[in-house]
């Protein structure tokens, strides 16, 4: 029975295969331009040069990329290992939040839907009736805080990885 099975097998194998027409199988991979990191399908890089957020911002559109988008709670604490992983222990870094459209009505520069947060306590606060920018890694829960965006920090890009 089990050679039966082989045969049958190797028959199958031989017939889908001769000829003119071959069935070739290649299993779609995603790649990043150097230095970037891809983390859930996207490619990210750290900044280290601080920047107001509009400067930053900028800068990642320079690069055909955004200011980082969130989607979840992994994709962070992956994100903030890249910061880590860059040397520049959990700063204060910007990502891609904005309220400075509308008061309380944050949205990703990307355009993506902003549905994961990772606000601290009490944020966001407004405190300054100027805080209209999103950091990351604020106070010691390492979460997120409303701010000026005339600040100058760090930032984290983030594009769309490509198919090879």
């Amino acid at each position: 029975m089990k050679l039966l099975a082989v045969f049958l097998l190797v028959f199958s194998m031989m017939a889908l295969t001769s000829g003119d027409k071959r069935i070739v199988l290649h299993k779609k991979s995603f790649s990043c331009p150097c230095h970037w990191s891809q983390i859930n399908g996207r490619c990210f890089i750290f900044v280290a040069k601080p920047m107001t957020w509009a400067k930053a911002e900028k800068n990642c559109l320079s690069m055909g990329a955004n200011l980082a988008s969130v989607r979840n709670i992994k994709e962070y604490r992956q994100i903030q290992g890249l910061i880590l992983a860059a040397g520049y222990e959990t700063r204060e870094t910007w990502i891609g939040g904005s309220d400075a459209q509308e008061d309380r009505t944050w949205l990703w520069s990307d355009g993506s839907a902003l549905r994961f947060t990772n606000w601290c306590p009490k944020q966001p606060d407004n405190l300054t009736r100027k805080q209209e920018c999103l950091q990351m890694n604020y106070s010691a829960g390492k979460c997120w805080d409303d701010t000026e965006c005339s600040a100058k920090k760090p930032s984290v890009c983030v594009k769309k990885s490509c198919p090879r």
